[in-house]
């Protein structure tokens, strides 16, 4: 234990003078029998401590069958056996190690195609600033909506505003069929070209499945596959949901994301619409529950990502949900652009000359009478 605590490793090869395999010890090992062992455990040797004749594999073994196999057998480290000699040993954290090293090199390589191809399209001028600038313009044509559909029941108020040139915010429409339209809005970890590529990525996979389905928690479920081992260590939050135009039932799912405020035009409330999911690109085949809710025309909603209730002022005070609902609830029959400008306004003067510190999107949609 002294040995396996200095080199801060989990488990020792016990092996005899011809290099040949007796077994392996393991914290597990110790755990497993230090409850039940005599007063003077100290002094019997390991060979009673050990687990004999255990678990092996072959040096040719790929990096994807030693995964497999050491989840089939529930170990987490294997001896590396060649003919009949010990050469090495795996664990999981090793395997994990070097799967991420993998990841990380695919994430930049990735990174050096879009600075490649940046630095293709601005060829013509060797200024960084210039440069941004003009991927900023090119992410907003690529990544947002150019307009929503005309549907006359519907008003729609847009701000969309990245922290740097480049963001990780974004939100975008679906049609799956002429009387469902879907709102999607999401926001990559962090701000500039990482978190641009990482929504870049949601947002294709988003167009991959939005069209073929009017399940908003298949849509997330789809999200969270692809984005599986692409995005290093960040993630996207997102909320999918989607209007039936008859019936005016809104049906919706949630990744992690900040819960969107209903204003209900008929008793003039404000409602959090709730829903619980884990953000996406983290846990493999996570379910994606849908909620429902019967709108009604007068009704608003306020979709937003985090960079508006996280705003500062120089207290060091949040805005918060609570501020954003009350200056909702006051102003929630503004005409809808209107309404969108208030509550960018009410947010700067708390904030005051305080910079925002995250990207920040806000979107408002309002079902009226239809014609």
């Amino acid at each position: 234990m002294e040995q396996m605590n200095r080199l801060r490793i989990g488990a020792v090869i016990v092996v005899n003078n011809e290099q040949k395999l007796q077994g392996i010890f393991t914290e597990r090992d110790l755990l497993r029998r230090i409850i039940e062992a005599p007063p003077d455990w100290r002094h019997h040797p390991i060979s009673e401590w050990m687990t004999p004749d255990p678990h092996t594999i072959p040096p040719d073994v790929g990096w994807e069958e030693a995964v497999v196999l050491m989840t089939r057998l529930r170990v987490r480290h294997l001896p590396v056996i060649e003919g009949s000699h010990v050469i090495g040993i795996i664990s999981t954290r090793m395997l994990m190690s070097r799967r991420a090293e993998y990841l990380n090199q695919v994430v930049e390589e990735r990174t050096r195609e879009l600075k490649r191809a940046i630095d293709e399209v601005m060829a013509h001028d060797s200024e960084l600033r210039y440069n941004l600038r003009a991927a900023g313009r090119l992410q907003t044509r690529l990544m947002l909506p150019n307009e929503p559909p005309r549907w006359p029941e519907l008003r729609w108020g847009f701000h969309f505003a990245p922290l740097d040139h480049l963001g990780g915010d974004y939100y975008d429409l679906a049609r799956p069929d002429e009387d469902h339209l879907g709102f999607l809005i999401a926001d990559a970890s962090g701000h500039s070209i990482a978190a641009t590529m990482v929504a870049i990525m949601a947002r294709t996979a988003f167009t991959e499945v939005a069209g073929t389905t009017t399940s908003p928690g298949a849509v997330l479920s789809a999200m969270n596959a692809r984005l599986q081992g692409l995005a290093d260590e960040r993630f996207v939050t997102a909320f999918y949901g989607i209007l039936h135009r008859r019936t005016r039932i809104f049906t919706y799912a949630n990744a992690g994301h900040p819960y969107p405020l209903r204003f209900i035009g008929r008793t003039g409330q404000v409602v959090p619409l709730p829903a619980q999911g884990f953000m996406l690109g983290i846990i493999p085949d996570e379910q994606y529950r849908e909620k429902s809710v019967q709108l009604e025309p007068g009704d608003r909603i306020c979709f937003y990502t985090d960079g508006l209730v996280e705003a500062r002022n120089g207290m060091g005070e949040g805005y918060g949900t609570a501020r954003l609902e009350a200056s909702f609830a006051a102003c929630g029959r503004f005409d809808v652009e209107l309404l969108t400008e208030h509550l960018l306004a009410d947010q700067l003067a708390f904030r005051g000359e305080q910079p925002l510190n995250d990207d920040m999107t806000l979107v408002v949609g309002e079902l009226r009478e239809e014609g």
